[in-house]
């Protein structure tokens, strides 16, 4: 039996996604996060055979959290479920550690597939995901994301901005000095264009970074 952990801070979607889980007779959801930081402390208390992670979520999200869980489990298995296909996200995860990136809106049976080929050792990318990056890659630097030119810490402190998190929250979640936080924030305005939160926010709406809704 595959003991998976869910993470996903949009409850009826861990609820959909258990239920199709449960169709399978090999898989077994032994535990559920709806953060990364909840992700990490779950990790430790029930080691999961594999954990689906998704990337855009309150606190330190799914890159940090896929880290975290990693250093102190190095044989975990992590597979990204998100909606965020586009570069720099599912490099930013592979990078991180994790063996699989897939669509939320991959059917079942290509779930289940990307589960038993990770188990087996194997990475396994969605056809879409795959594709995006494909294109990126040979694409001119004229048509790669502005996303592109952001460190994986970048991108991690943006969405925690843009997420409605402050300065000090953002410095204890990620054992940063406030000063730290500070240079990123002001990083991030130069690299993207922006001047203030409100525009970096604006910003991460227009490239999917985080949903309008």
């Amino acid at each position: 039996m595959i003991r998976v952990l869910l993470v996903d801070d949009h409850a009826l979607f861990r609820t959909g996604l258990k239920s199709v889980l449960g169709e399978a007779g090999d898989i077994e959801v032994i535990g559920e996060a709806s953060s990364g930081e909840e992700a990490v402390d779950r990790c430790k208390a029930l080691s999961p055979d594999l954990i689906l992670m998704d990337v855009n979520m309150p606190g330190i999200g799914g890159v940090e959290a896929t880290r975290k869980i990693l250093r102190q489990d190095p044989g975990a298995k992590v597979i990204a479920v998100t909606a965020l296909s586009e570069d720099p996200f599912p490099n930013q995860l592979l990078d991180a550690g994790a063996k699989g990136y897939i669509s939320k809106g991959c059917p079942g049976d290509e779930l289940f597939e990307a589960i038993r080929m990770v188990m087996a050792g194997n990475h396994y990318i969605s056809k879409d995901v795959a594709q995006k990056l494909a294109i990126s890659h040979v694409s001119g630097n004229n048509n790669e994301s502005p996303l592109k030119k952001l460190s994986a810490r970048e991108m991690q402190v943006m969405t925690m901005i843009v997420t409605g998190q402050g300065t000090q929250q953002i410095s204890d979640a990620l054992f940063l000095s406030p000063k730290t936080v500070s240079t990123y924030r002001h990083r991030l305005y130069e690299k993207l264009g922006v001047s203030n939160d409100v525009e970096l926010t604006h910003f991460a709406i227009r490239h999917n970074v985080i949903d309008q809704a």
